[in-house]
């Protein structure tokens, strides 16, 4: 049996401006079968502090809409 693949990584060989990626993110929106298209920052520690800051944020909505 094969394995299923919920995701793919591409990882672009040099940093493009966000407006000039917009016709790639485009692309890669209309192939059948992709559900969102994100992009990351190029400085990946900002990226994954935000990621984190955002999750404990969320998980601290969270437990307030709970009580």
């Amino acid at each position: 049996m094969t394995d299923r693949i919920s995701a793919l990584t591409v990882v672009l060989d040099h940093d493009i401006r966000e407006d000039d990626v917009q016709l790639i993110r485009g692309a890669i929106q209309m192939i059948r079968g992709v559900l969102s298209v994100d992009t990351h920052v190029r400085d990946l520690d900002l990226h994954i502090a935000t990621e984190r800051a955002r999750r404990e944020f969320e998980n601290k909505l969270w437990e307030a809409l709970k009580n």
